[in-house]
């Protein structure tokens, strides 16, 4: 691959500023730093350097992502053929879902880093590997029946209006593939929700008869006051046990518990994801379905705890979104509160309002928003216990 690093060298003065392309100065470099390190370093004594730069970071995090997009593509080709009356065998379903997943990841690439690299040209402030991680997150909570050039609109909002306006990667305070995933479900609630599996291979006229694409959560809120949500569940095939595996309908990578699980021990084992952070989300979760169950005779609101951590997009959402270091809290106890709230609330949302059962978005999202004043309190209260100086 010398022959890649020396095509670089080579042309990089060039793209130096005042030079003949120097306008393209950054996007040069983002892409110079995509195959190898960068060379720009600090250099004065003051610095404490680490090997956990930006790039290890965000490779770190792609990484964890694996299992769950590996398991979105079989699971995405297996009910797509089992909605179609195809065999539904291993090599086939994998095949299938990736004829679906791919091309929405193709285009959130290609119009995410086209908006950024326009931006940071304009701009003249560097590209970096930010996107790299929005762009693998964003696919992972869609749905695969979504048109491509909704995935490419939503996109671009995504990076224009959630990052790209607040000075790029670092001085966003809002997840910027949650704000996508939240403006797509606004903007086109119809292919957002519901039927998620409706046609993916054939027709809407071409289905297996009796064949029922509802995710589990839609299934839930359908059921009827005075039955058992879970034994529901249960006669419709949505086991607990494929909720766990992630053998169900629901968006691309939110489906599978042990995929997410593997990523988030990958996360907590190199210390990039915050255990606080997931924890307390967990045991807000927890905390507020023991209530629910006290209080409430609504069938949602009497399923056991652990169906609804098996459900939806709550393992994905704190594993890989509520834990974004640039828009989650950065004082340890800020993150206690923060998780434990985004449990606490997303449980009240999904349970108590049917408009919204995947209620992760719009927690998250709101935390989001208050995560630098939960930091301002908890700093305001540390510095409250210190002992005054006395002159």
């Amino acid at each position: 691959m010398n022959f890649i690093e020396k095509f670089f060298k080579d042309i990089e003065p060039k793209f130096d500023k005042g030079q003949q392309y120097g306008a393209y100065h950054e996007i040069f470099h983002a892409l110079y730093s995509f195959f190898y390190n960068n060379h720009f370093h600090t250099k004065t004594s003051v610095h404490v350097r680490d090997s956990l730069d930006t790039k290890r970071y965000m490779g770190v995090v792609l990484i964890a992502l694996m299992p769950a997009l590996l398991f979105g593509i079989y699971n995405t080709g297996l009910q797509a053929r089992i909605a179609s009356g195809l065999s539904a065998d291993f090599i086939s379903s994998v095949f299938s879902g990736a004829t679906i997943v791919l091309p929405i990841i193709a285009v959130i690439y290609v119009v995410g880093l086209g908006v950024e690299f326009v931006s940071c040209a304009i701009r003249g402030h560097a590209v970096n590997e930010g996107f790299l991680i929005t762009g693998m997150i964003l696919p992972l909570t869609l749905p695969p029946t979504i048109p491509l050039w909704q995935v490419a609109i939503g996109t671009a909002f995504g990076v224009i209006v959630g990052k790209e306006v607040f000075g790029g990667t670092g001085k966003n305070f809002l997840n910027p593939a949650l704000n996508a995933r939240c403006f797509l479900f606004f903007a086109y609630p119809s292919h957002m929700s519901g039927e998620v599996w409706t046609y993916m291979l054939h027709g809407k006229d071409m289905l297996v008869d009796g064949f029922s694409g509802a995710t589990a959560l839609a299934q839930a809120f359908q059921t009827p006051m005075g039955e058992v949500a879970t034994e529901a569940l249960t006669k419709s095939g949505l086991t607990l046990e494929k909720l766990i595996f992630g053998f169900v309908p629901g968006s691309i990578g939110e489906t599978s518990i042990i995929a997410i699980g593997l990523g988030a021990l990958l996360l907590l084992l190199v210390g990039v994801g915050s255990w606080r952070t997931m924890s307390s989300a967990i045991v807000g979760a927890i905390v507020a379905i023991l209530l629910f169950n006290t209080f409430s005779e609504q069938p949602m609101a009497q399923m056991p705890f652990y169906w609804h951590l098996a459900m939806g997009g709550f393992a994905f959402g704190i594993v890989f979104i509520a834990t974004d270091p640039v828009t989650s809290p950065y004082m340890k106890t800020s993150q206690l509160i923060y998780g434990f709230l985004i449990g606490l609330m997303g449980m009240v949302i999904r349970v108590f309002n049917p408009a919204y059962p995947e209620s992760w978005m719009l927690t998250i999202l709101l935390m989001n928003v208050f995560a630098p004043f939960i930091d301002h309190w908890v700093m305001q209260l540390e510095k409250s216990k210190r002992i005054p100086n006395r002159v």
